[in-house]
């Protein structure tokens, strides 16, 4: 039997991917100037990952006899990720990246470790997989990061 807290955490988890898929989006429209094409162009690849782990957790719900939370139960969490004011502050983006892919490590390895002491390994190699992706996101803007924060 699952606890409650895997079921609360993959709901949670599924919810945040939706919600940086929806800001990586604006994000990338938004965002003007010849030094902010890199950036662009990496938020829309890793939108379509970000999608993937929505499906991924939603499906993992399912299995688990329970169901990815709908739009009436959203609530948004990402301030740091909202659209600069400035659309060529290109820093203020990669920063908002790296505290939501801080704060979905975070989330996947308290899956990882609920998971575990709850007997279920299907999720919990669900939440190792993930993880992995999430600090690959993260090496990544670190990159950009360091950059951007050089000039």
């Amino acid at each position: 039997m699952t606890s409650d807290r895997v079921v609360d955490l993959l709901q949670a988890a599924y919810m945040d991917e939706l919600e940086t898929v929806m800001n990586y989006q604006t994000n990338a429209i938004v965002l003007d100037g010849v030094r902010a094409e890199e950036i662009k162009e990496s938020l829309q690849a890793d939108i379509q990952e970000e999608l993937g782990h929505a499906e991924q957790l939603g499906q993992r719900l399912k299995q688990l006899d329970a169901r990815p939370p709908g739009s009436a139960e959203f609530v948004a969490r990402q301030e740091s990720l909202q659209p600069p004011a400035d659309s060529t502050d290109v820093l203020a983006v990669i920063e908002g990246v790296l505290d939501a892919e801080e704060d979905a490590i975070a989330t996947y390895r308290e899956l990882v470790d609920v998971a575990d002491d709850a007997g279920d390994p299907v999720t919990e190699d669900l939440a190792v997989m993930l993880l992995s992706d999430e600090e690959a996101h993260r090496t990544e803007f670190r990159g950009f990061a360091k950059e951007y924060r050089a000039d």
